[in-house]
């Protein structure tokens, strides 16, 4: 643990004694290996969280939304575009940042090319897309094999590893795209798509997102961890006032079984995702942490729960 971490270690190894202690049992970290892991991942999903703030602040460089530079980077294309109002096209580099996911060799490449036309100086911005979404489809029909097979190393993020880029399945990249315009709904914009919500739920932020989160079911191929992914983003970098108010264990499968071992002693210990929904919002609260760096935590500590690795993507 790097030293300037302790501080943060030891104030959350505090609460972790408070919540086992009044609350409910951790039995999970007893051992004193284990915990420190634990309190290991629990930073590590800290400052990923931080990291977003943090180039929010930054000046970013134009070459950051340009698919032909090896710079290109989606998140911080959306930094830039909202920067300069372009509100719409934050959100769909967004989806694209969740969709194709960040891999560990080839980097965006994948998002680049697509996002880019491999090459072309007219992109698969929100505008033309949009407008167009089987205009898209067909597109990428065309250049899915070159995309495939060129030889230049282009593949889905960790997360995305068993998502499809083909163009016509029922379940490819091709509809979830289209899938994720019609959600949007254009001409309505994103911003419209947020108003709506807010609307029903009063303006509060966990229940917009529950909301947002919920409709969400309509794109093709975003299944629980993509919406949750997707939505926690767009509340990070402040395109809407939104933040998740749990979890959202049901169909959660990595963060489940961190859960289960941490409150059950066991990755298989019989305790059912509600409850464990509702505890983990209570650690979440007694640490001073939100549900996206639990869900973070939890999923990677159980994957090495006594050895702390770093995972990405």
């Amino acid at each position: 643990m790097r030293p300037k971490d302790r501080s943060l270690a030891r104030k959350l190894d505090a609460a972790l004694h408070l919540f086992a202690r009044h609350k409910h049992g951790l039995p999970g970290i007893q051992a004193r290996v284990i915990r420190e892991v634990f309190l290991e991942q629990l930073i590590e999903s800290i400052r990923r969280v931080e990291y977003v703030s943090l180039i929010s602040r930054r000046p970013v460089s134009v070459f950051r939304a340009d698919p032909t530079s090896t710079l290109f980077d989606p998140l911080k294309a959306a930094v830039l575009r909202k920067g300069q109002g372009r509100i719409d096209e934050a959100f769909w580099l967004v989806f694209l940042f969740v969709h194709f996911g960040k891999h560990g060799r080839a980097g965006w490449r994948l998002a680049r090319d697509v996002f880019g036309r491999m090459g072309s100086q007219v992109h698969w911005d929100w505008a033309r897309t949009s407008a167009n979404p089987k205009g898209f489809r067909q597109w990428l029909a065309a250049h899915q094999d070159a995309l495939r097979g060129d030889g230049v190393p282009r593949h889905f993020g960790n997360h995305r590893k068993y998502q499809s880029l083909d163009a016509s399945s029922p379940s490819g990249t091709g509809a979830a795209v289209e899938s994720y315009v019609e959600w949007v709904g254009p001409p309505r914009t994103h911003q419209m798509l947020i108003h709506e919500n807010q609307m029903q739920v009063g303006g509060d932020p966990r229940k917009t997102f529950d909301c947002l989160y919920r409709s969400m079911g309509e794109v093709v191929s975003f299944g629980r961890t993509a919406r949750f992914d997707y939505l926690t983003m767009v509340g990070k970098l402040r395109l809407a006032s939104i933040e998740p108010g749990s979890t959202y264990m049901e169909g959660a499968t990595g963060p489940v079984a961190g859960a289960r071992l941490l409150f059950g002693g066991s990755k298989t210990a019989s305790l059912k995702r509600a409850v464990l929904d509702e505890w983990v919002v209570q650690l979440g609260a007694d640490l001073g942490v939100g549900m996206q760096v639990l869900e973070d935590a939890l999923c990677n500590w159980q994957k090495s729960s006594a050895r702390f690795i770093r995972f990405r993507g």
